[in-house]
């Protein structure tokens, strides 16, 4: 049986997170496990999506009446289409979508072979994109509805050759500012959230910083949920998070 939230919802406070409904991409591990984490144990329903969703069960264990899997495979535009359908008929409404999901596959100005780009291009950017696209009719009819998307420092300054990582965050701040522009007087807000080196399989390639001193995906995870519950007259468009000086800032 879907669930449904309560009646005059509108009515409430942003501090009041019972019954919210909330989308996160990638989430099976990282940032992405964290955030769902903390939305679930502060009283939001959680959609989560992977391209595996065996891999959510193993990660959060069974679904429950607050708790729902689906596949999302950036690869498969359609299954896009088919999360949100899901994620809207199992609760009801979406009131927050958290576009975590990311790769960073190494690809420099010099590489020939342009299928590292393409692939970067379609986790990073398009996929984000197209999700924005099918939750926003569900956002605007919230009224406080609410995109966090997961960028990177990378998207706001360059320190490394990797262009095809560097261009697709640098285009996840467009996707959010843009997001931003056109649904902002239907209340929705947008937030870009830009970490440095974060404590994920991720950032595990690099020796400039040791992992104990890197940002921690709880942390990061605590600021997706400022993020989605700060009013509509507080909103905040990006986050940059430094675990190190950042000196060009």
């Amino acid at each position: 049986m879907a669930w449904r939230r309560p009646g005059n919802w509108e009515f409430r406070s942003m501090a009041d997170t019972t019954g919210r409904v909330a989308l996160v991409s990638g989430a099976n591990r990282g940032i992405g496990f964290a955030v769902a984490r903390e939305l679930l144990n502060n009283g939001y329903l959680v959609s989560l999506g992977a391209r595996r969703p065996e891999s959510l069960a193993r990660a959060h264990g069974p679904e429950s009446e607050s708790l729902h899997f689906a596949e999302f495979d950036a690869f498969r535009p359609e299954s896009a289409n088919e999360w949100v359908e899901q994620a809207a008929a199992r609760f009801g409404a979406i009131d927050a979508l958290v576009n975590n999901a990311g790769l960073a596959e190494q690809f420099t100005l010099l590489d020939e072979n342009e299928d590292v780009l393409d692939r970067l291009w379609e986790v990073n950017v398009k996929a984000p994109m197209r999700l924005t696209r099918l939750c926003l009719p569900h956002l605007e009819k919230s009224g406080s509805g609410r995109i966090v998307n997961l960028a990177s420092l990378s998207g706001k300054r360059v320190r490394n050759a990797f262009v095809g990582y560097n261009m697709t965050k640098f285009a996840m701040m467009g996707l959010t500012h843009t997001t931003r522009h056109v649904s902002w007087h239907k209340g929705v807000r947008a937030t870009a959230i830009c970490p440095g080196f974060v404590r994920t399989d991720m950032s595990a390639y690099t020796d400039k910083i040791r992992p104990e001193d890197m940002i921690q995906p709880e942390t990061i995870a605590h600021l997706v949920r400022t993020a989605i519950e700060l009013p509509n007259n507080a909103a905040v468009a990006e986050m940059l998070v430094n675990c190190r000086l950042e000196d060009t800032f």
